[in-house]
């Protein structure tokens, strides 16, 4: 009986030591997985700074353009520089149909996907071996 009940107690201890390892790693597995996530959400703040920033220069740098691409102030620098630039008369315009930023990035794009390009035909002699 002495044996039996002994051999219970180590079961028993062992079983335990085995819980509080089991229970260690998973507390430790989720102190890593928290840190992880603080890493990734300050890396997440970091980015969302920067793209911040770059909207605020973006838009800087438009309000710049659109005031420069005023036609008094054009008028004003053409002046200045001594460009001796005059105004286009009507029939030197051409107005193209459709979207502007569709057509400059199609040619832009053109060679991009051979759009056009005749496929070069290849022919091949095989030798039979003897």
């Amino acid at each position: 009986m002495k044996a039996t009940n002994h051999a219970y107690v180590n079961q028993l201890l062992v079983y335990t030591l085995v819980m509080i390892c089991f229970s260690g790693s998973i507390g430790l597995g989720t102190v890593w997985m928290r840190h992880q996530i603080s890493l990734a959400a300050n890396a997440t703040k970091v980015l969302d700074a920067r793209i911040a920033e770059l909207d605020r220069r973006l838009n800087e740098t438009k309000a710049v353009l659109e005031a420069e691409q005023d036609p008094a102030i054009l008028k004003q620098r053409n002046a200045e520089w001594h460009l001796g630039l005059v105004q286009p008369n009507p029939e030197q315009i051409v107005h193209l149909p459709g979207d502007a930023v569709m057509r400059l990035a199609a040619k832009r794009n053109r060679g991009l996907f051979n759009d056009g390009v005749t496929p070069v035909t290849v022919s091949l002699r095989v030798a039979a071996a003897p």
